[in-house]
């Protein structure tokens, strides 16, 4: 289902006019119109509040264009199995058993692996079995791979504020500094940009996860700072409503 038909259907099943729902997700009754119609989609954060207000993921909302799984313990994940940030937004990276109030619930690959066999096993596939292949596939996840590159959740905090304290000191002119970034999906948040030449590109990987926020300029006006960075690189950019006419500010590797 088309992201237009979604927001419809939820909209009208919860029992909300169009003005009732703009008047919740802090938007107009024209911007809800447009949604229905298919002439624009709500941007990130109105996402979010939208995911929070039905009970539903974004990905869900955007019509499930990603098969999710849990980025700590490989599961496949269904709304009803997605963790939740102690307010209530969806963490769609992870099942509410490896994630759960703001807390990280494996440390230790080894306590996680045989968790899911004492799960996992049966007459079809043995305790070895299934062990072996957990030790093969939880190092490709996300989760594990922070661990295996930062050496732990201290070790990815530091980093955070690291990453905080760098795009802070580009002093970026009429933007907010920066105090918290959140997990973002690239296919969410992953804009096209015009370059000087004429020539349009994407900066972001759709399926990769980056440590990001929208901050609202501090002039004022309809433009926003969008901000995503990586181990590799930091991107700052602004944006109008629903990311149009994106413009990059800063793309800076470090």
């Amino acid at each position: 289902m088309e992201t237009k038909d979604m927001i419809r259907e939820l909209r009208t099943k919860n029992g909300l006019s169009q003005d009732e729902l703009a008047e919740k997700v802090f938007v107009t009754r024209q911007a809800v119109s447009r949604w229905e119609n298919g002439e624009t989609t709500p941007n990130i954060d109105t996402l979010k509040l939208l995911s929070k207000l039905f009970d539903v993921s974004i990905n869900t909302l955007l019509g499930s264009p990603r098969q999710l799984i849990c980025q700590c313990c490989g599961m496949p994940l269904e709304d009803a199995s997605i963790s939740k940030e102690p307010d209530g937004f969806f963490n769609e990276e992870y099942c509410k058993w490896c994630y759960a109030d703001g807390e990280y619930m494996y440390h230790d690959m080894d306590d996680l692996i045989d968790v899911c066999v004492g799960h996992m096993a049966n007459d079809q596939f043995t305790p070895e079995q299934v062990r072996a292949y957990m030790k093969d596939m939880l190092p490709k996840l996300n989760y594990w791979k922070q661990y295996t590159n930062l050496a732990g959740a201290e070790k990815f905090a530091e980093f955070k504020q690291q990453l905080i304290d760098e795009i802070n000191a580009l002093q970026v002119e009429g933007m907010p500094k920066v105090e918290k970034l959140n997990a973002l999906v690239g296919g969410y948040v992953n804009l096209e940009y015009r370059l000087p030449n004429g020539n349009l590109v994407k900066f972001l990987d759709d399926g990769a996860t980056y440590l990001g926020t929208q901050l609202e300029c501090e002039f004022g006006g309809n433009r926003c700072f969008g901000i995503a960075a990586n181990m590799d690189f930091i991107l700052v950019c602004t944006y109008e409503e629903n990311g149009e006419n994106p413009e990059l500010v800063v793309y800076k590797k470090r």
